[in-house]
């Protein structure tokens, strides 16, 4: 989580399912997407503090298991309202992004209204049924079929297999929300 709108958006997310304090918080963050994008002290407690500036969370202490005091981390109303925004209005790179739009489907039920919801998935799905790929020839994009390279054309493969996937599960969630 590189770029800081995932983060805010991960932590939110997070702390809208209960409060934590920030080690804690930290594991969530990494068992969600630290095997791409490793979440950093130098990058988190910064976020958290922009965040709680911004009245979007709160701190309070809470005596530890040890003896050492720990501080708890609490969503706000406000910081609430902020994570249903930037659900049901992601950024075109919260969708266009896998990684991205991934920390944005882990946190989509928090959105109470399911045609809020089926909106966002429909964007998904209009973003993955455009032609696209790695590499273009003449203004067109290469098809595995005509990739010489093995490199290059099993990018090709594994990305078409994900993608057919993606767009199965998108199209029954749909359908399951009678979008």
């Amino acid at each position: 989580m590189a770029s800081g709108g995932d983060l805010s958006l991960t932590i939110l997310g997070f702390l809208n399912e209960r409060p934590m304090h920030g080690y804690e918080l930290k594991a969530h963050l990494a068992a969600l997407t630290g095997h791409l994008r490793p979440v950093s002290d130098g990058a988190l407690y910064p976020a958290i503090s922009r965040l709680e500036a911004k009245g979007l969370l709160e701190r309070h202490e809470e005596a530890g298991a040890a003896a050492a005091r720990r501080q708890v981390l609490t969503i706000t109303e406000e910081g609430r309202q902020e994570l249903l925004r930037r659900l049901s209005e992601p950024a075109d790179l919260d969708i266009s992004d896998q990684a991205r739009f991934f920390a944005l489907l882990a946190f989509l039920s928090a959105l109470p209204d399911p045609a809020d919801q089926a909106r966002v998935l429909r964007r998904r799905l209009a973003f993955l049924e455009a032609p696209a790929s790695f590499f273009s020839e003449g203004g067109r994009p290469v098809r595995a079929k005509d990739e010489p390279d093995p490199y290059r054309k099993g990018m090709l493969l594994i990305a078409r297999a994900s993608s057919k996937a993606e767009k199965e599960w998108l199209r029954d969630r749909l359908a399951e929300l009678g979008a």
